[in-house]
């Protein structure tokens, strides 16, 4: 680092992009903090408008300030997209000074807006550090983390409220089933239970009558079953009718004696 006189209000230092420039002592806004030099390069030399850095202040068309050499502590002074200083350029001069546009505190990092091009060209590329760019990103991390979360969040009750339907359709064709299931299964009980023990039916018609010693249970006439006799006492005998008596003359059993005279 190049050496700094103890009466100038600043030095070099680290910050989050390298090495920086900051106050040492209290600078109001307006003050001409330190002057930015080099060589002057003449646009119209090929030599010279050869050279390539990113220190380069181009101070018009043709001149620009070749800021690389050490002995220029404005190097250090990093860019800002939300500065607390600015360049002013003094073409017709060829000279550019570094001057505070607010009241800077001690230990604070100067910075200046290094312009569109120079932006362009070598900052966005990698991102600008600056801290207003910084909290710029942070808050973007930040909304970023809270969108993630707020579509975690409903896609998680999009899945519960999906899993709450399921389990209420489960449940009811499980009721279903098991209605259906009840149904069966009274319905067989019913068909295995058709004739009932007290000669009714059960679904409502007429059990079919059996007999029991050739006589209906409910002591009704007999009914024979089809190619046997019915089970039991023997029929009784029918008597064969008496042969019809022929009539007969009558008898004479006394002849007829003439009278005695």
């Amino acid at each position: 680092m190049p050496s700094i006189p103890s009466n100038k209000p600043y030095r070099v230092g680290r910050s989050p992009t390298g090495l920086g420039l900051f106050a040492t002592k209290p600078i109001k806004k307006g003050t001409k903090i330190i002057r930015y030099f080099g060589p002057l390069l003449d646009s119209k030399k090929k030599k010279d408008d050869a050279i390539e850095n990113k220190y380069l202040f181009e101070l018009n068309n043709r001149w620009t300030i070749d800021g690389s050499v050490r002995k220029n502590v404005a190097r250090y002074i990093n860019h800002a997209c939300k500065p607390n200083a600015e360049s002013d350029v003094k073409p017709r001069k060829r000279k550019v000074f570094i001057r505070a546009i607010k009241d800077i505190e001690p230990g604070e990092e100067i910075n200046y807006d290094y312009g569109t091009d120079y932006f362009k060209a070598y900052l966005k590329p990698i991102g600008c550090k600056c801290a207003a760019c910084e909290k710029k990103r942070k808050k973007q991390r930040a909304e970023a983390r809270a969108e993630r979360a707020r579509l975690k969040a409903k896609a998680e009750r999009k899945a519960l409220k999906k899993a709450e339907k399921l389990a209420k359709e489960k449940a009811k064709e499980q009721a279903k089933l098991k209605e259906k299931t009840e149904r069966k299964s009274k319905k067989k009980k019913l068909k295995l239970n058709g004739h009932s023990l007290n000669g009714k039916a059960l679904n409502g018609k007429s059990p079919a009558r059996k007999s029991l010693n050739g006589k209906h249970l409910n002591g009704n006439s007999r009914v024979r079953v089809a190619g046997k006799k019915s089970a039991g006492r023997t029929p009784p005998v029918s008597a064969p009718p008496a042969p019809a008596l022929q009539a007969q003359p009558a008898a004479i059993s006394v002849e007829a004696q003439p009278a005695a005279i």
